[in-house]
């Protein structure tokens, strides 16, 4: 009768040890799942922070308005001369807040918008003859004569775009426009009234985002 050999295998210990390898594997598995998973999470993070990013770019920034109530920069009645307290403000507070909103969203380019009361004027308008050549910078808006407050208003912009570009912002594309005396500074229509009134005097600015434009 042979002798057993020492060598030979118990089943028992194999069927031991092929368990291990088996949940070895399995836990090597699931490391490298949950790895996984926490890389994908992390990428999913990250794309949502840059979508929000994105997002908050291309909304729109709040308007910023010039008015009375801004400090002592009221227009005189049927002028759109800047006086000396409102271009200091257009140069130390205006154009810094539109630079670093220029440098936090998306803008296409930035409406300027001249608003007046709702008196009349009584001069003869000069703008289709001249509008162009102020519009471009060769002239002052000084060489303008307003002949309604359509005139007006769309004068008292190009006087802050040009007030705007001596800062430093001449690479922005402005668009200047006049709502006369169409809107009150609650943004309602405004009734009739012919009378003088200061706080109706003022400047708007509104940041246009790209895909807003048209």
């Amino acid at each position: 009768m042979s002798r057993k050999s020492l060598y030979t295998s118990n089943p028992t210990q194999e069927a031991m040890g092929i368990f291990q390898s088996f949940t070895d594997l399995m836990s090597n598995a699931f490391m490298i799942l949950c790895l996984f998973l926490l890389l994908v999470l992390l990428q999913s993070q990250k794309l949502n922070q840059d979508l929000k990013q994105a997002n908050k770019r291309l909304q729109s920034a709040s308007p910023i308005v010039i008015d009375e109530s801004s400090g002592n920069f009221k227009f005189k009645s049927g002028s759109a001369e800047l006086n000396p307290q409102l271009k200091n403000y257009i140069s130390t507070k205006i154009s810094p807040e539109i630079n670093k909103t220029l440098q936090e969203r998306e803008i296409d380019f930035i409406q300027i918008i001249g608003h007046t009361d709702g008196e009349g004027t009584k001069q003869n308008s000069n703008l289709d003859k001249t509008l162009e050549t102020v519009a471009q910078g060769t002239q002052p808006v000084s060489k303008l004569s307003a002949g309604s407050n359509a005139d007006l208003g769309l004068m008292r912009a190009l006087a802050v775009v040009q007030e705007l570009q001596k800062t430093g912002l001449k690479n922005v594309e402005f668009r200047a426009y006049s709502a006369a005396q169409l809107y009150l500074p609650s943004g309602h229509l405004a009734s009739i009234d012919r009378q003088p009134d200061e706080t109706r005097r003022r400047i708007e600015i509104r940041f246009i985002p790209p895909g807003q434009s048209k």
